[in-house]
């Protein structure tokens, strides 16, 4: 009964009257200025709270609805939320879907900050494809050599044998070498005879080594140490402009949100678009949605385990051996992978981070 006297009071104030004088003037200003206001909340709403994911129409307008100061949809140029929803389909603003639950709404994210980093992704995952069609183009080419040299036949070396033991060796330097026929007999036999006795003195001709051959082979490298090479000094030089990796803890570092969250340590859960995480604090076990650039790697004692999260090392687990507080790095012992054991210095804090 006090509701509806207020009402009616309200209806019958002078403020109220005036603003009915006022609408009746030209409805359609009034119908246009607030249904941009409800369009307006509503894709800020939905932006804000859930991204570019989707999500049915009625859990964001009853969460719209649940702020005192909203507008209300009678004041506006749809009548209905279902036509609201296909409005914002038909305009591009959304995309919508209808199933047996309901109407369902995806934003549209036109930020020019929002294209532009996705244009760089897509160029990005562009040139990464085109290093792996580089490196796969030369792995094939060293399998290749490496079988055509192994196809090569190797030449065998054997002792000078002669066929008959009582012939002799003879030189014959042309005619013009002597002028009589016996001085040239003579100086053919006594070159015979020292060059037998050179053959004695000096023993058969040695057969070559083949073993030599192998050594200077493997002193080579062979082809599948060339790609580890190649691949270790990529890693080495390997850098992103992200690090976000799931089931790391954090610490926040943006003002922002407030005293309640600056400072405070969580546990990223999801990683959306490779920037940005869904945290959960480690303290109250409140979920946010954050950027990278408001966060920040934490650092653990000596001892305790983290993640390398860029660089050449980038995805594998470590031990923290030591820190050096001078340098802002620190020397950690690679523990999984085929790179077990190695140890790693000089690296830097923001390159990795404790595991939850």
């Amino acid at each position: 009964m006090i509701d509806d006297n207020g009402f009616k009071c309200h209806c019958m104030s002078e403020s109220h009257q005036r603003q009915l004088l006022l609408a009746s003037e030209n409805p359609q200003q009034f119908m246009d200025y607030f249904s941009i206001e409800f369009r307006t909340e509503f894709l800020e709403l939905l932006k804000r709270r859930f991204g570019t994911k989707r999500v049915h129409n009625n859990i964001i307008y009853n969460e719209y609805i649940s702020h005192r100061e909203h507008v209300h949809m009678n004041a506006t140029q749809w009548e209905t939320l279902t036509d609201f929803t296909k409005w914002l389909g038909r305009e591009g603003f959304c995309k919508v879907d209808e199933t047996p639950k309901g109407w369902y709404i995806q934003y549209i994210d036109r930020d020019p900050e929002t294209i532009k980093r996705q244009e760089e992704l897509e160029k990005k995952k562009k040139q990464d494809l085109d290093d792996e069609e580089r490196a796969a183009r030369f792995i094939e080419e060293q399998v290749k050599r490496g079988k055509s040299e192994k196809e090569e036949e190797t030449p065998v070396y054997t002792e000078l044998n002669r066929e008959n033991e009582e012939e002799k060796v003879v030189f014959n330097f042309g005619k013009g070498a002597s002028t009589s026929g016996a001085s040239s007999s003579k100086a053919s036999t006594s070159l015979a005879s020292n060059a037998l006795k050179s053959t004695a003195v000096t023993g058969p001709v040695k057969r070559k080594d083949p073993t030599q051959s192998q050594t200077k082979e493997k002193k080579k490298k062979s082809a599948l140490d060339e790609i580890i090479e190649m691949e270790e000094k990529k890693k080495q030089t390997e850098r992103t402009d992200f690090w976000l990796q799931p089931e790391i803890v954090v610490k926040i570092i943006t003002k922002k949100l407030g005293e309640k969250y600056y400072k405070k340590k969580a546990v990223i859960k999801e990683v959306i678009d490779r920037y940005t995480a869904v945290v959960k604090l480690i303290d109250s076990g409140d979920k946010l949605k954050l950027d990278q650039t408001h966060l920040e790697t934490v650092i653990p004692a000596p001892g305790k385990q983290v993640l390398v999260l860029n660089g050449g090392y980038k995805g594998n687990f470590g031990i923290l051996e030591s820190i050096n507080e001078k340098k802002f790095s620190a020397t950690i012992v690679i523990d999984s992978g085929p790179l077990k054991g190695r140890k790693v210095d000089s690296l830097p804090y923001e390159d990795f981070s404790k595991v939850a």
